[in-house]
């Protein structure tokens, strides 16, 4: 398409080319300086004491059939549920989490420096289980209980809170509170006024234990075989914030 009159003919009194003077506008339009902003992101924390406790508790056993072996495994891990919802453990708390058959072999040194075969020796069952005790005060007797009836790995405790919605509403508030102060501490050492918020986003809170211990938390049952301590569990929230810099 050509140029049209009048850029011609304001191109030929300045005696410049015609491509030259047609792009002028587009200059001018993509030279906008942009909105002067500071961001910053805060990070907010909060911790209170865990309400509940999931366990990862496995039966293995092993056996020269794998039916043998299964019976075994199958005798332990119900004594092992019944003592569990004995101990008012619900339905709903006690839940599968792993199952598996797996054949176990030996491996005879060479004498002659030939390669040997491998021998069929036994059968491994490993039937794994997750619970979650919501009596904290219960804890210990339930794996004292565990162990006894079968249970002869796993044991992994991971400490949490059923609702933890409270907690993480006074983490996502600190976090923002530390955010402005970040922004606030920017502007002064810039020598500029902070402005509106222009954008805000969160990142996923994760829960994660801290090594802080209280005696109300949970005390050792006396009859407990196995003592624990259920510190407390801290909930980080971070924020990214965008302010503009007020004109």
């Amino acid at each position: 398409m050509l140029p049209n009159t009048r850029t011609i003919a304001f191109s030929l009194l300045l005696g410049l080319p015609i491509a030259a003077v047609t792009a002028l506008p587009a200059l001018g339009a993509d030279s906008q300086p942009r909105e002067a902003v500071i961001s910053v992101s805060g990070e907010g924390q909060s911790s209170v004491a865990p309400d509940m406790a999931v366990l990862n508790l496995s039966v293995v056993k092993q056996a020269k059939t794998a039916r043998e072996a299964l019976d075994e495994n199958n005798k332990s891990m119900n004594d092992v549920l019944a003592a569990l919802k004995k101990a008012g453990i619900a339905e709903r708390d006690l839940q599968t989490s792993g199952f598996s058959v797996q054949p176990q072999y030996s491996y005879p040194q060479s004498n002659d420096g030939q390669p040997q075969s491998p021998q069929l020796i036994a059968y491994q069952v490993s039937n794994s289980l997750s619970v979650r005790v919501r009596d904290l005060s219960k804890l210990g007797v339930i794996l004292d209980e565990a162990v006894t009836l079968g249970v002869n790995q796993g044991g992994d405790i991971q400490f949490t809170n059923d609702k933890p919605e409270k907690a993480m509403e006074e983490a996502r508030k600190n976090a923002v509170a530390n955010a402005i102060a970040k922004a606030k501490t920017l502007a002064v050492a810039a020598d500029v006024k902070l402005g509106r918020v222009i954008e805000i986003s969160e990142t996923s809170p994760r829960p994660q234990p801290v090594p802080v211990y209280r005696a109300a938390m949970m005390k050792e049952a006396a009859d407990s075989a196995v003592p624990v301590q259920g510190g407390e569990t801290s909930y980080n929230i971070t924020v990214n914030v965008t302010f503009s810099i007020a004109q």
